[in-house]
């Protein structure tokens, strides 16, 4: 059976879906206001994996992950550029399913925007005043009673005493409490109209809390099997998801709570401030196409499988650091599954998970979804078909990679492929497969003229451009190491 470390009950425990065999999954998605960065590539991927796993496990999987298409942040961007709120989001939603694409992540079974929900919203907001746990301030927001909610703080393990504590913020005036959150933004003069709408509490729009509330029950309904997101959404959002969905339909918002760990930028929290900010198109695309202006963009296909190879091969929950050298590590391991799968051609296999490697990837996956030991499995697979010659364990190790979304380019396609996080490094893009076709060619014609020198000359200078040849009967084949 299945067992996920809950957030909530700090332990794994074993996965029972409310409808037996349907899990029915809400991951906190993306406030579109800017390119995605390495942050959001690990929660991506991590969550793809999870459903690829439950998916394959034989449940059926309703996969929700939302988009926050109103926020502060939004309206901000639209002001400076001068752009209608649509527009700065279509753009970005636009370039957040490009680093999907390039990553492998599947599309979710539903991406409900924020804007489409606001109705829900404010269906919330009405039965949490009705409950005794918001209230309307003298300045036209309606905040949350965060004292008013006996659970709040059971997520995060914080007590409401520590967190008065820990309070720095200066109070609103209007917050008859400076715990409580807002739940309704009175409207502000200065705001775009297109950020407003009409409500019981005048003209306004929502809080960044209640959109997730209303959002996963309308798609979903109550309790969730798994409630996921990033590591910084623990809390607050998190608990504030709780304290607004419990406090207003009572019971229980989700079984399971997961949360993916930070990635760190040589060990340092990755901050605009800091200069180690990232963001995915910088990572994995190439050439022009990576202007500002566009939010599509050409993808290096080889340095996308290694950023994924690099998420997937550290369990999710894990702190993860990103450094060059730990990027040129995991491009060296992808090449060599690779290269496993170029020197033994895979044949077609059904996984029969009683096999003793497949019930062992499939261990590894049911203990809280460990792609680290997953992942081992496919190493002793590629060391086993190097030694055996065998087309079924190569096969095996390409459908096992497969349901981690890896191993499933052309090998020889894949190995031709430049990539800067390879041993040559940019020497290794300096020449293109049509220079490379040239030298080889000529190689071969000195070879036939007994020119050895010449030819043993071509083959060093390709060695040096990180090329590396193989005779064949067939002819010479190459790569890029």
């Amino acid at each position: 059976m299945l067992h996920i470390y809950n957030t909530l009950s700090r332990g794994k425990v074993p996965l029972e879906p409310t409808e037996p065999g349907h899990v029915r999954m809400y991951v906190c998605g993306m406030t579109v206001y800017d390119f995605c960065h390495l942050g959001h590539a690990r929660m991506l991927v991590s969550f793809d994996v999870v459903q690829r796993w439950l998916r394959a496990s034989g449940y059926k999987v309703t996969y929700v992950r939302n988009i926050t298409d109103i926020d502060d942040k939004i309206i901000r961007r639209a002001v400076e550029t001068g752009r209608r709120l649509g527009e700065v989001t279509d753009f970005y939603i636009q370039a957040m399913h490009a680093d999907e694409r390039a990553l492998g992540v599947q599309s979710p079974d539903a991406e409900p925007r924020a804007t489409s929900h606001v109705g829900d919203m404010l269906h919330i907001i009405g039965r949490l005043e009705e409950n005794g746990l918001a209230y309307q301030a003298d300045n036209g927001d309606v905040n949350y009673a965060v004292r008013s909610f006996p659970g709040y703080g059971k997520l995060s393990g914080k007590s409401l005493d520590d967190l008065r504590a820990g309070e720095r913020v200066a109070v609103d005036s209007g917050k008859r409490d400076p715990l409580d959150f807002v739940l309704w933004k009175s409207a502000k003069a200065d705001e775009p109209p297109e950020s407003k709408w009409e409500s019981p509490y005048g003209l306004g729009r929502p809080g960044w809390h209640i959109e997730c509330s209303a959002m996963s029950k309308s798609l979903l309904g109550l309790p969730l099997d798994i409630h996921g997101g990033g590591p910084d959404l623990k809390f607050p959002h998190h608990e504030n998801e709780i304290a607004q969905t419990e406090g207003a339909f009572g019971g229980q918002l989700a079984n399971v709570w997961m949360h993916c760990g930070p990635l760190m930028v040589d060990s340092d929290k990755m901050s605009k401030s800091l200069g180690n900010f990232r963001t995915i198109r910088e990572t994995v695309g190439v050439g022009t196409s990576l202007s500002p202006s566009s939010a599509n963009y050409d993808v290096n296909a080889r340095e996308a499988e290694m950023l994924r190879f690099f998420i997937v091969r550290n369990h999710y929950r894990s702190i993860q650091n990103y450094t060059p050298d730990n990027l040129r590590d995991a491009q060296s391991a992808l090449d060599r599954l690779y290269q496993t799968l170029h020197n033994v051609p895979a044949a077609p296999v059904h996984i029969d998970w009683a096999q003793p490697a497949a019930k062992a990837f499939r261990d590894a996956m049911d203990d809280d979804f460990n792609t680290s030991g997953a992942v081992a499995v496919l190493f002793e697979l590629a060391n086993e078909a190097n030694r055996s010659g065998s087309a079924q364990t190569s096969g095996l190790l390409q459908a096992l990679g497969a349901v981690l979304g890896l191993l499933q380019t052309d090998p020889a396609i894949y190995l031709q492929s430049p990539s800067r996080f390879t041993g040559a490094g940019q020497v290794a893009e300096s020449l293109d497969a049509n220079a490379i076709e040239g030298l080889i060619q000529a190689r071969a014609e000195a070879k036939k003229q007994k020119q050895f020198a010449q030819a043993d000359a071509i083959r060093e200078q390709l060695r040096q451009a990180g090329i590396e040849l193989e005779d064949k009967p067939g002819g010479t084949q190459w790569r890029r190491v």
